[in-house]
């Protein structure tokens, strides 16, 4: 049986839903809601505060209470129903908001200064033991001194590239097409970067060993597990043989993991696994698998160049959030953490599957797709003639939104055949509909295709 404040919660509630209460508006008195409703000032009170805890409402001393925000897609009035695979963050329905919110209270209760004060510069030690633990589940076999918790991988990187490595050579190696945050990196700080290009069939070993020998090559940034935007991930016989080829040549391997724990092969390994002389420095990230705004990453480290990556970093902003460390750490002491992974990988998993089921439904044979097993991203590479940016502005007219993946190649491998698919925030009941609207769109600019070549050929 419902008890009258929570009965009271429920229908402000959804007076904040339907916008009869706006965003930023005083709600009605305690005074004026116990007389409504025929109830205790207490019952009132005691209805607020949950609402409050919620962050549905908030108070001002000596005026009242206002609703804080609210955001109702479903009346907007344009009525546009909007297919999302464009978005890159976590399912919002899958963030765990409530389980951190306590853990962040109870951090706060139990180290209470210590979060509060200039911190180590690595990190809070407890977080850093916490996540040797952590990291041992997934093949990943370290001591704290050679953790370093970084605002997100993006600080990561941008430290390390351009900062100087012991092996004293400058240039990059990036696959291409790579992670865009990267490109940014090593445009903005001017360093001259290769590339290797990576498909459907993988990486050219022999490609790569060439680029290795012959380029000063300081390190090799990539993806070896549900890559960003090709969505493919490297065997471990493959990703072995990139470990040997980078000691030969006196590479580093910058690992970026930061899908990793979406992994549904229990055999796939890091390539830090196969690391027996500190080459491989691997990169995770808690943004992309929990909430974004938490900005926690880490980043494993040779010995060789914690200093200097200490160094740099402490010029950068001294040392990430306490707050969200402290929390961070009883998630996972809690087990909390273990029990969200094993929600998402069912998630996204099922969704990545629905994705290339609808792909085989509707594309033709000639649009070419990648097939993960899971992640957020999925490849369609267009047929001839077609261009990314073009279709991209057809389906956003549609109402369904993609991204082209032109941002994510380095100028001299620039193409516009190429769109990702992010499926982490699409609502499942919209995939099909949405590669449905993909593939007639596809189709109406192979028509137009057509009907401009045959015309250019008559007048010729």
């Amino acid at each position: 049986m419902n008890t009258k404040y929570s009965l009271i919660m429920d229908d402000l509630k959804k007076k904040i839903t339907d916008g009869s209460l706006k965003s930023g508006t005083k709600i009605p008195s305690i005074r004026m809601l116990s007389e409504q409703y025929s109830c205790s000032k207490n019952t009132i009170i005691k209805a607020y505060n949950e609402l409050e805890n919620q962050h549905l409402i908030y108070s001002i001393p000596k005026s009242g209470y206002y609703v804080v925000n609210h955001e109702n897609h479903m009346n907007d009035k344009s009525n546009k129903v909007i297919i999302d695979f464009l978005s890159a963050g976590p399912d919002k329905k899958a963030m765990p908001y409530e389980d951190f919110q306590h853990c962040f209270n109870q951090a706060i209760n139990l180290y209470k200064e210590e979060l509060f004060t200039y911190s180590h510069q690595q990190g809070l030690p407890s977080l850093r033991k916490e996540l040797t633990k952590h990291l041992q589940d997934r093949q990943v076999f370290t001591d704290l001194q050679r953790i370093l918790i970084t605002s997100g991988s993006q600080q990561a990187l941008h430290l390390l590239v351009h900062m100087p490595f012991p092996n004293g050579k400058t240039n990059i190696l990036v696959e291409q097409p790579t992670y865009s945050g990267m490109i940014e990196s090593v445009k903005v700080h001017h360093v001259k970067t290769f590339g290797i290009e990576v498909d459907m069939e993988g990486i050219d070993l022999e490609r790569l060993e060439y680029l290795f020998k012959h380029n000063n090559i300081k390190f090799f940034y990539i993806i070896p597990r549900f890559h960003n935007p090709l969505g493919h991930s490297y065997s471990n016989k493959v990703k072995k043989k990139i470990v040997e080829l980078a000691t030969k040549y006196d590479v580093y391997i910058v690992e970026d993991d930061i899908f990793g724990d979406l992994d549904l092969n229990t055999k796939s390994d890091p390539m830090f696994t196969y690391d027996p002389t500190g080459r491989v420095i691997y990169l995770k990230s808690f943004s992309k698998i929990m909430l974004p705004g938490l900005r926690i990453g880490l980043a494993i480290l040779p010995e060789l160049l914690i200093n200097t990556f200490s160094r740099y970093k402490f010029s950068s902003d001294l040392f990430s959030t306490t707050i969200s460390q402290g929390a961070l750490e009883l998630y996972l002491k809690s087990g909390m953490f273990n029990a969200h992974i094993e929600r998402i990988r069912d998630l996204y998993s099922t969704k990545m599957k629905m994705v290339i089921q609808s792909c085989e439904k509707h594309l033709s044979p000639d649009v070419l797709f990648t097939k993960p097993k899971s992640g957020f991203y999925l490849s369609i590479y267009l047929p001839k003639m077609i261009q990314a940016n073009r279709l991209m502005t057809m389906l956003q007219q549609d109402n369904v939104l993609v991204v082209d993946a032109k941002r994510m190649y380095l100028p001299e491998f620039q193409k516009n055949s190429l769109i990702r698919l992010c499926i982490s925030q699409v609502d499942i009941t919209q995939i099909d509909q949405g590669i449905e609207k993909l593939a007639k769109n596809i189709n109406k600019l192979k028509i137009h295709q057509v009907f401009f070549v045959e015309n250019t050929n008559h007048l010729l």
